[in-house]
């Protein structure tokens, strides 16, 4: 089974958060509300700027997703 890149997930017991789990290497969950990531996966880095250069590019990655699935809800 293949399981989508990126996935729109809520909890009602953080009404105030909106979550994407990136369901690929790096697995993460992030908390669109403050950016705030949570690494379900150990991370081995071996240059320091280009990891945070990657998790710049999957956070705005997840935005996007995020702003894609809430236009298709609309329409």
């Amino acid at each position: 089974m293949k399981i989508p890149r990126f996935i729109l997930g809520d909890n009602t017991d953080f009404p105030e958060s909106i979550y994407i789990i990136h369901t690929e290497y790096p697995r993460f969950i992030i908390d669109l509300k403050d950016d705030e990531i949570e690494w379900l996966e150990d991370i081995n880095i071996e240059d320091e700027d280009d990891f945070v250069e990657e998790t710049d590019t999957l956070i705005k990655e997840a935005s996007a997703f995020y702003d894609r699935e809430v236009e298709r809800y609309q329409d």
